[in-house]
């Protein structure tokens, strides 16, 4: 979302303000972003809460009636308007039709996952027939770490970060020791170098190089939940086949977060939950992908009824007819409820592309670490005054929208002063904060009101600047020779003259 791939958000933000007139943290410059963001349409396809509406607020410090500040899509994700238009229409059927439902309406219970598989696999980069709705997250992890992990006395270690989500950790450490092993030498974990907060590409494609022999699958966030950081999973991927091992990647925090190229980067297998950046409600649909090259070559270990080849599932003869590739991973019919909010947030998906939304997505990140940056970095000069450091990645490439931020206070008390202005944010252990503005429906007028809300639960007395340094140039006024932002190829944004 620049005037070029070269310029950085920060100068491009400077060069926006200097055309306005107005210092770069001005809230002028977020009302400009906002009315030339070619994808500011899709934030009303969504149900976002009131201020007033969410427990922790505190009405005598903000304004009740205002849309919340809701940077916490990382965990859970906005409702989709058309959610409970589908749930409705499903229940509606089922009163109506009852059985009869399995094959009729809109979303026929007996396929009704299937018909938005090819949506999946657009926003993940994977072709339709490699990608499979079902189960939960960590259900789907066992059953691939049961195809993909194959251990043997000399290959029988999993590699994974240091740091990796509990669930994916639980998953590994009893996958090993259901084959036998001990984990305490088979699983091997990644650490960042001493003073560090994220891995270096290096050292993991080194630790592969070193270790790889002893390696059979190298499983790894596509982005690590704690950190922010987008780890580099064409470069791991082929880093682990060339030494013989599988490769696998838990894309809960990369899926309609990141750009995804499963296929083309020749991923061995992934998976990934769907109610964070893909907005289909607590405890959604979950989804797994296998490559086509193992299509007749890894076959599911444990076999369910949806596993078996729809043409021929209910001639009920118990001679298993198992799909191919993923599909046969399938254990039992999805619940239609859970169908119906996942189809309304891949269709919001559909009216745009994971790359238009990485563009802006790197701009309003951008934006909120330049904000921070000038306002609560340190200042020694100031010891008492409270500060932010950014442990997440500072090149846009290695993050998605998510920055996590460590305080020089107490963590739980901003969580806690933020929460009572009205801010949906999220506390991790041990002392971080992670502010996620999702490109899908947040925008930079959220971030510019988080940054003077920051302030306040800081109790920090400078507050952001927001009146333009000029007053011949209102901020709904492009600059000269500058237009609305556009799009172009369906995917760059740009800014011309700017």
């Amino acid at each position: 979302m620049g005037s070029s791939p070269s310029d950085s958000s920060h100068t491009f933000l400077e060069r926006v303000s200097s055309e306005l007139g107005c210092a770069p943290t001005s809230q002028d410059v977020a009302v400009y972003l906002d009315k030339r963001d070619p994808l500011q349409h899709l934030r009303k396809q969504f149900l976002v809460p009131r201020v007033g509406d969410l427990p922790p607020t505190d009405l005598s410090l903000v304004d009740g009636t205002e849309d919340c500040i809701y940077f916490v899509g990382n965990s859970l994700g906005l409702q989709p308007k058309s959610a409970g238009k589908y749930i409705d229409e499903d229940m509606d059927k089922w009163a109506k039709m009852g059985i009869h439902g399995h094959r009729a309406g809109k979303r026929p219970w007996a396929y009704a996952e299937n018909n938005i598989e090819d949506l999946m696999a657009n926003v993940v980069g994977a072709k339709a027939e490699e990608v499979a709705l079902m189960n939960g997250l960590t259900v789907n992890l066992h059953l691939l770490l049961l195809s993909f992990y194959r251990p043997t006395a000399e290959r029988h270690k999993i590699l994974i970060e240091d740091k990796a989500f509990p669930s994916d950790y639980y998953a590994v450490e009893s996958q090993i020791r259901m084959r036998g092993f001990d984990p305490q030498q088979s699983l091997l974990l990644m650490k960042p170098r001493a003073g560090e907060e994220t891995l270096r590409t290096e050292d993991i494609l080194a630790t592969i190089e070193r270790e790889g022999e002893s390696i059979a699958v190298v499983l790894f966030s596509g982005v690590q939940y704690y950190t922010g950081q987008v780890f580099n999973m064409a470069a791991i991927t082929a880093a682990g086949q060339n030494k013989g091992c599988f490769v696998g990647f838990d894309c809960a925090h990369a899926v309609g977060n990141v750009e995804l190229r499963l296929h083309d980067w020749g991923v061995d297998f992934a998976c990934w939950c769907s109610y964070k950046y893909l907005n289909s409600g607590a405890g959604g649909l979950a989804g797994a992908f296998i490559h086509e090259k193992h299509t007749h070559t890894v076959k599911s270990t444990l076999w369910g009824w949806w596993g078996h080849d729809l043409k021929t599932r209910f001639h009920m003869d118990n001679v298993m007819d198992l799909l191919p590739g993923v599909g046969g991973y399938r254990l039992s019919n999805q619940p239609f409820l859970l169908v119906c909010p996942l189809q309304a947030s891949l269709e919001i998906f559909s009216q745009t592309s994971m790359q238009a939304l990485r563009q802006k997505s790197k701009l309003l990140t951008g934006y909120l670490e330049y904000l921070l940056k000038h306002y609560y970095t340190q200042d020694e000069a100031r010891p008492d005054k409270p500060y932010v450091r950014i442990i997440t990645p500072s090149d846009p490439e290695e993050r998605g929208c998510q920055l996590s931020l460590s305080f020089s206070v107490p963590v739980d008390t901003i969580f806690n002063e933020l929460e009572k202005r009205g801010v949906a944010c999220d506390m991790r252990e041990p002392n971080v904060l992670r502010i996620a503005p999702a490109p899908l429906y947040n925008s930079f007028s959220d971030v510019h009101r988080f940054v003077n809300l920051l302030g306040s639960a800081l109790g920090s007395r400078q507050r952001p600047h927001t009146e333009c340094v000029t007053e011949n140039q209102p901020a709904d006024k492009h600059p000269p020779g500058g237009p609305p932002f556009t799009v172009t190829d369906g995917a760059s944004f740009h800014v011309p003259l700017l």
